[in-house]
């Protein structure tokens, strides 16, 4: 059966997502402002079109009234060339309508005897003058016209297309409409060179990341100091990524490195004392015996090697639970101290105890006993003759805290962050004689870390070292044993 692959989303590039950002951010809201700055603009001038309109039909009313036009025949020649005049004048038409609505001048002379049912006219009738602007741009602006016994006889209704307002709103939306296409074309080169800024650190991240999953862990990222942005701030992160990285495959080799030394050490000195056994000749049972004793305890060496890395590896990847369970650690402090005492008097080394509260904790009893023996004999191992290792038991509210202070040799200070790493010896002589794998700190601190705890290392040469280790007192989830 086959099955179709699941499609990959397509490439979207960062930068362009930018710009499209900006796009909307920027230049459409600044489109929507010059449209209704327009709008506004054209608004205004028709609103005081509208009142010049309409005080120009109010001054013709009031001489229609004075003149008596619409009840007057014979004054009417002299007062149609006032009205066509000011007409021409103002670039608009002029009606004259009676009381029944009907064009009785027209500055056009189209409609005369035609009748005007305009909503305009109506009100202006209504003895409310009144100007709007209509669906297709032209303003009417109608007055009432007074007659005897102070009645209204007729209306004045002016009729202006507002060309000149449209040719002046026009210009200014030329204008506006340049000046807006220069800020676009100007916006759009800076979000262009912006978008750059942002995008191309990152595209020469990504393509160092990718350099570094080839394996190439000395690719660093250029780190900009003019101004501290976040994209410093994944520069800067990036390299540090990259030190881990480089520091984790240094350490692999190292530790490679170390597993083959540590390995061939016991192997050459069983291959030594095998191939003795075999070319000597007559050789008396006592020599067979101490030579397999020695080759017996090479034997163990390995092993003990072997299973300490078995057991790092087994804690690294979390395949040995904990089983975590509420610990009187007075008791477990005591039952370690207790074991090791016989070491201390052979080497004339004072172990001293102060536990100062009674302490129950959630800890694995078994693998947190490991780890604080592994201290404290470190401890009496380096501690010369006369010298004191004290154990110190304390806590808080929250923590317990345990300390392991000797008058030993101590560690200098440039390899005191290194005693935790695996096979590392400060003293490789030393070590030999005191037998230890080089794994056993290395146990101990993976061993801290299960518990989610800590482990602090303070220590000058000649002085003796202090270690504190800090376990919670309570762990978020608790496995009965």
């Amino acid at each position: 059966m086959n099955e179709n692959p699941q499609k990959k989303a397509p490439f979207l590039s960062l930068r362009w997502i930018l710009l499209a950002g900006y796009a909307v951010a920027g230049i459409v809201p600044l489109l929507l402002l010059s449209s209704t700055m327009l709008h506004s603009v054209q608004g205004y001038f028709v609103e005081e079109r509208k009142k010049e309109l309409l005080s120009e039909a109010n001054v013709i009313s009031g001489q229609l009234t004075s003149s008596g036009f619409l009840f007057n025949k014979e004054a009417r020649s002299d007062m149609e060339e006032i009205i066509l005049e000011t007409s021409q004048n103002g670039d608009f038409r002029v009606l004259v309508l009676d009381s029944s609505c009907m064009v009785v001048y027209d500055t056009g002379y189209e409609d005369v005897g035609k009748t005007y049912l305009l909503p305009e006219v109506i009100q202006a009738m209504d003895s409310r003058d009144t100007a709007k602007e209509q669906e297709n741009g032209t303003v009417y602006a109608a007055a009432s016209v007074m007659g005897l016994s102070n009645q209204r006889s007729g209306v004045v209704l002016i009729v202006d297309g507002m060309k000149d307002v449209q040719d002046i709103v026009g210009d200014i939306g030329k204008e506006a409409y340049l000046l807006l296409a220069s800020i676009v074309a100007l916006l759009f080169v800076f979000m262009v060179a912006v978008s750059k800024v942002f995008t191309e650190p990152v595209k020469n991240m990504i393509g160092i990341i990718k350099e570094m999953a080839e394996g190439h862990f000395e690719r660093r990222a250029k780190v900009e100091h003019k101004m501290h942005t976040e994209l410093v701030d994944l520069a800067i992160a990036c390299n540090q990524m990259a030190d881990q990285l480089d520091k984790v495959e240094s350490t692999r080799q190292q530790f490679v490195s170390n597993v083959s030394h540590e390995l061939k050490t016991p192997l050459s000195s069983v291959k030594v004392l095998s191939e003795s056994i075999l070319l000597m000749e007559d050789v008396p049972k006592e020599m067979y015996v101490e030579f397999l004793h020695d080759i017996n305890s090479e034997v163990d060496r390995m092993t003990a090697i072997i299973n300490d890395l078995l057991t790092l590896v087994k804690l690294d990847q979390k395949e040995i639970p904990l089983n975590f369970k509420e610990t009187d650690l007075n008791q477990l402090m005591g039952g370690i101290v207790k074991r090791l005492q016989p070491l201390a008097d052979v080497k004339g080394v004072t172990l001293e105890t102060d536990y100062l509260k009674e302490i129950t904790a959630d800890v694995d009893e078994m693998k947190l006993s490991l780890a604080i023996s592994n201290l404290v004999d470190n401890a009496v191992k380096y501690t010369p003759e006369n010298g004191t290792v004290k154990v110190t038991l304390d806590a808080d509210h929250q923590h317990a805290f345990i300390t392991v202070a000797d008058t030993g040799i101590g560690i200098p200070e440039d390899e005191v962050n290194r005693i935790f790493e695996r096979f590392y010896r400060v003293d490789k002589t030393r070590d030999r004689e005191t037998g230890g794998t080089g794994l056993g700190l290395s146990i101990t601190h993976a061993t801290i870390m299960m518990h989610k705890g800590s482990i602090k290392v303070n220590s000058k040469e000649e002085e003796g070292t202090t270690i504190l280790v800090r376990i919670p007192l309570k762990q978020q989830s608790v496995t009965q044993a």
